[in-house]
């Protein structure tokens, strides 16, 4: 019998089923990345000058370190998936002036911005993460999860729904956005949305990643 190629698995399917992303979304499993890189030289020069401006920003030292949080724990095996399923874009020629942006399939999952000399984020997260029913009905807020936010940190704002199951989540302060990634059920939101979209195939912005930013991501500036 030949094999059907709309049968095949896609996305994060074709390194972890969805009993192992199950256990990853909760902290349950220890996931096996790929041992090396697939880097292409030609896109880490195509950047470079967009990361060496990056790179002399007063704000490069916090946002690095953020990065490379975010890398460790919001995304899963990011070495085998980096570009082909997630991507960083450097200074990306956006109206609203992102100093980076991480993506998926044809979807933001986290920008960061200069906001005077320290950071402001943005991440984007399932509606029905931050509901206090499961359910995408904007009138049905969390409120108890959203008050722990709020009282624990600096410069939140909360949900701005965007229509469906999705909802917008910004907050200030280079402190308050590490601290966010710290609250389990935060961190549980966000890597749900970033499951979602690594898993609906290839992801649009490859020709915007720059390798140089996710040195930092995988921990591997250094090297």
């Amino acid at each position: 019998m030949k094999d059907n190629p709309s049968s095949r698995p896609k996305g994060l399917r074709q390194f972890l089923d969805l009993e192992q992303q199950a256990a990853w979304l909760v902290g349950r499993a220890e996931l096996v990345d790929a041992a090396e890189r697939l880097v292409s030289m030609e896109q880490r020069m195509k950047y470079a000058h967009r990361f060496q401006k990056l790179s002399g920003y007063p704000q490069a030292p916090a946002l690095f370190r953020l990065l490379e949080i975010y890398g460790r724990t919001c995304l899963p095996i990011p070495r085998a998936t980096e570009r082909f399923y997630w991507s960083v874009s450097c200074l990306p020629s956006t109206s609203d002036k992102p100093l980076v942006r991480v993506s998926a399939s044809w979807m933001e999952l986290f920008t960061l911005y200069a906001d005077k000399a320290d950071l402001k984020a943005r991440f984007i997260v399932h509606l029905s993460d931050i509901t206090s029913d499961g359910s995408c009905l904007t009138d049905r807020p969390d409120r108890q999860f959203l008050a722990h936010c709020r009282a624990s940190l600096a410069g939140w704002n909360p949900s701005s729904p965007q229509g469906g199951d999705i909802a917008v989540l910004k907050l200030a302060g280079a402190a308050s956005i590490e601290r966010f990634l710290t609250i389990q059920r935060a961190l549980r939101s966000v890597r749900r949305f970033n499951l979602t979209h690594m898993n609906r195939g290839r992801n649009a912005y490859q020709a915007s990643h720059s390798h140089s930013v996710a040195d930092y991501m995988l921990g591997e500036a250094d090297a």
